[in-house]
């Protein structure tokens, strides 16, 4: 058996830590159940980014609307900041003490791979970015991971289910397995353009047995212009100086004539890499980097009680507005009350909390991931990475 939960077990509370079940034992016995607001914030990001990606907002409205609450949340994609609430949730705390082990896992982790698949792309500009981390998650969550890789910034997926789920076809090249089978890098090339649909780009991959620049001639000197790139996966413990190889191997190819090749390069890619990588290469297949990406560490607090401002020790209290000025990025956090509030430029605020879930009634429409990537370019682009 597969050591996942089954999904009627989240929506049941059974996903929750045990000290929520007990709490909500006590309550029910004492009688007790208040009208709450709770928030979701980060007081900090990881590895000192300046701002993430709220993500994962769809699979928790898909929990919550289940219970008898109302949400307020920031769209998903939505550039967000330390301190930002990034959702709210209003109701008797009975109805949802028990679901918030699963709506923080919902959004720290999608926050967190969506954020480093858009830092990445960044890093990456115009070149070709590609989701390869599902082997190293357990398979259960490859679809979550590659969808919040894609929303981020990628351009594509590997998983097939994962490209399902986007709508976009999966991207790979081939692998080492393959040419171990065949014994040949040149005859792998060749069964793979006799076999597969001419839609499959011909991709080789040229580290398995010899020196990356010779089998870079031999899959072109086989291939000719049916070739479309080759792929570099070199070992760290064979690849010395990356960058040379790939200069070297580039050189070469040009020199006889082999310029329209492209070159992909995969295996251990961190982010520090890719500045210096980027002169030679033409695409990234990026895999444990973005799929084991930090999480964003939200944290749920109860800010208010029966209508009456009330926090633990280092949090504001009270329900909260997060405004941005449409003009000049200026953003606030502010109470959530009637008060009218213009930025320092003279335009009106626009609130970035928005009503989204209303007793299991949807109050958005839920965007496709085409869509959520689109708009998570649009508000990152300008941003620093640092």
């Amino acid at each position: 058996m597969f050591h996942t939960a089954d999904p009627e077990d989240i929506i049941k509370g059974r996903i929750t830590d045990v000290y929520f079940e007990r709490s909500l034992t006590i309550l029910k016995a004492k009688g007790i159940n208040p009208v709450v607001k709770a928030e979701f914030i980060a007081k900090s990001l990881p590895e000192n980014w300046p701002w993430a990606v709220f993500a994962g907002l769809e699979e928790a409205m898909y929990l919550m609307k289940h219970l008898p609450i109302k949400v307020r949340a920031m769209k998903e994609g939505t550039v967000v900041y330390p301190y930002e609430p990034v959702m709210e949730i209003e109701g008797r705390y009975q109805d949802f003490c028990v679901y918030e082990t699963a709506i923080l896992g919902l959004i720290c982790q999608a926050s967190g791979v969506a954020t480093k698949a858009a830092r990445f792309k960044k890093l990456v500009g115009n070149k070709l970015l590609i989701s390869f981390g599902a082997r190293r998650m357990h398979p259960m969550l490859a679809p979550m991971i590659e969808r919040n890789a894609y929303i981020g910034g990628c351009d594509g997926v590997s998983v097939i289910k994962s490209g399902e789920m986007i709508g976009e076809d999966p991207m790979g090249t081939m692998p080492h397995a393959l040419i171990l089978c065949m014994g040949s890098t040149v005859e792998a090339i060749r069964a793979y353009d006799e076999v597969l649909s001419p839609k499959c780009r011909r991709v080789a991959l040229i580290d398995t047995f010899l020196d990356e620049k010779f089998e870079c001639l031999n899959v072109a000197e086989a291939m000719g212009k049916r070739l479309f790139a080759v792929r570099f996966d070199t070992p760290s413990s064979r690849r010395g100086n990356f960058f040379r190889i790939l200069e070297e191997s580039r050189w070469e190819l040009n020199l006889r004539g082999y310029s329209h090749i492209k070159f992909y390069v995969s295996g251990g890619i961190k982010e520090e890499d890719v500045p210096a990588l980027n002169p030679v290469v033409d695409g990234y297949g990026i895999g444990t980097s973005i799929s084991n990406a930090p999480v964003v560490d939200y944290a749920m607090d109860i800010m208010e009680v029966e209508g009456k401002p009330r926090a633990k020790r280092g949090k504001w209290s009270g329900s909260k507005r997060v405004v941005r000025c449409s003009k000049c990025g200026e953003r606030k956090i502010l109470p959530n009350n009637k008060v009218r509030h213009v930025c320092s430029c003279g335009r009106k605020f626009e609130d970035l909390l928005i009503p989204v879930l209303d007793q299991g009634k949807y109050l958005i429409k839920i965007e496709k991931p085409a869509q959520l990537r689109k708009n998570v370019l649009q508000n990152v682009k300008g941003l620093p990475l640092a």
